[in-house]
């Protein structure tokens, strides 16, 4: 077998100012296991074309141009040196969503589409490049922090349960997918009965993709959707029209103005972004205890250049409702397992992240496996929402401190699931000045959090 390590235990690259260039084969082991799991979970991608037709009224062949490109994009990771799965910044959605349409669809609504990406682009490159990106988000009060994360959970759960939503499309096949979904990924019945059977810890491991191979079977069943009509060949995503309709080539730049009114959203959408950097940080933490026979380099200003890059690119090349986020926890989680499992299962991190990512941008391109999912394209949306709402409202919680730092966080999340960012900040601005005064920045620690802790003894480790 090759052996891909240089003399420190870090996976061999090639230099390039603050990157590290890596390309399979050369310089990490091909993961055929983490290529064909990626293959199939291209479905989670796709789910970002319903978005993208809804919002504005983009063709179905330009939305799924838009995938492409974006999947394209998720390579630079893991080419660049930044070892994690990427993905959407999926709590941000139903907040950019609200903010598209406060404009009239069309040139106006894409251009404010346009506007605010490559704000966050060049925001996220600028912090990445001068290492300010922790001083930043460290200046946001944990009152308002925690009610920015958690009304981007609310608003999550809202888009799919709302009037008009895709509950009233799939209520059949969303309640049991999302049933099932929650009992594979947050059950503590569950984790027990992987710790201790082989079949349910591989079930476990493979993430969202039963649960979406099992909504296809499920929702022509209740007549919400049709049987998949499988086609052969390959897709034909529309480059020109996405060009010349929706983006800067067609349409021209946003005026400054557009720039101005999305600053709000764009620093909601950078808070949550934020919360996704440090998970990604931790598991790689784990990881790196776990198999010390690889050293793993995870920067985060590098990671922010990258998807702050990938922001950018996109918002020229083709405007992604979905956004470009730092991190697809679900999918990063199933990688690292796997990582830890020894260098027999996976020699590098940087192969199976690579590998999974190969195997996504494959299966974006074959027909068999769209048409096979895009009857079911809205459920994948709706439980990949519903699951970052209920892990983005237990973030949010665990950010504020203390009683008061809830009470703010509550209004503020209500507002922002309710009225948008711009009203959001300014209520959590305006409690936490009335409720702190000089302690603005620093709050308050009651220990609401430790108040009830048990010694660890008389916890049961059992279901």
């Amino acid at each position: 077998m090759t052996d891909y390590r240089r003399a420190d235990g870090e996976t061999r690259y090639w230099p390039l100012g603050p990157f590290k260039v890596r390309l399979p084969f050369l310089h990490y082991r091909f993961e055929w296991p983490d290529y064909f799991q990626g293959l199939l979970m291209c479905a989670v991608d796709l789910a970002a074309i319903p978005l993208m037709t809804e919002l504005l009224g983009m063709p179905f062949e330009a939305a799924l141009a838009v995938v492409l490109l974006n999947g394209l994009l998720y390579l630079a990771h893991h080419l660049l040196g930044d070892p994690v799965v990427p993905g959407w910044i999926t709590p941000a959605i139903p907040l950019l969503i609200a903010y598209c349409q406060t404009f009239p669809e069309g040139p106006e609504r894409v251009h404010a589409l346009i506007a605010f990406q490559l704000l966050l682009g060049l925001f996220c490159i600028g912090l990445g490049i001068t290492g300010l990106s922790r001083k930043v988000v460290g200046l946001v009060p944990p009152a308002i922090k925690a009610g920015i994360i958690m009304g981007a959970g609310i608003a999550a759960v809202i888009s799919v349960f709302e009037v008009g939503g895709r509950f009233e499309s799939f209520p059949w096949t969303i309640s049991i997918a999302i049933g099932i979904a929650f009992y594979l990924i947050f059950s503590r019945h569950f984790a027990w009965l992987k710790s201790r059977n082989r079949f349910w810890g591989l079930l476990g491991k493979l993430g969202i993709f039963p649960i979406i191979a099992l909504a296809i079977i499920i929702a022509p069943l209740f007549a919400e959707a049709p049987w998949p009509t499988i086609e052969w060949g390959f897709t034909s995503p529309d480059f020109m029209t996405l060009w010349n309709e929706y983006t800067v080539f067609g349409l021209g730049l946003p005026s400054p103005e557009m720039f101005l009114q999305a600053v709000p959203t764009m620093l909601a959408a950078y808070i949550v972004l934020f919360g996704d950097v440090l998970q990604g940080k931790a598991l790689l933490t784990e990881a790196d205890e776990a198999r010390r026979d690889e050293k793993i380099d995870y920067d985060p200003d590098r990671a922010h250049m990258i998807f702050g890059g990938r922001n950018a690119t996109m918002s020229i090349i083709g405007p992604d409702v979905a956004m470009c986020g730092p991190l697809w926890a679900a999918m990063h989680v199933v990688i690292v397992e796997r990582f830890k499992e020894g260098r027999k299962a996976m020699d590098s991190i940087f192969g199976g992240a690579g590998s999974f990512r190969w195997g996504t941008n494959t299966g974006l391109i074959l027909m068999p496996i769209v048409s096979l999912v895009e009857p079911i394209l809205g459920v994948a949306l709706a439980l990949t929402l519903l699951i970052q709402g209920y892990v983005s409202v237990r973030i949010g919680i665990l950010e504020a401190r203390s009683q008061r730092d809830l009470g703010i966080a509550g209004v503020t999340a209500a507002v922002l699931a309710t009225q948008g960012a711009t009203w959001a900040f300014a209520v959590g601005v305006a409690l936490c000045f009335l409720i702190y005064g000089r302690r603005f920045f620093s709050g308050e620690n009651d220990q609401t959090f430790t108040k009830d802790l048990e010694p660890r003894n008389n916890q049961e480790d059992t279901p």
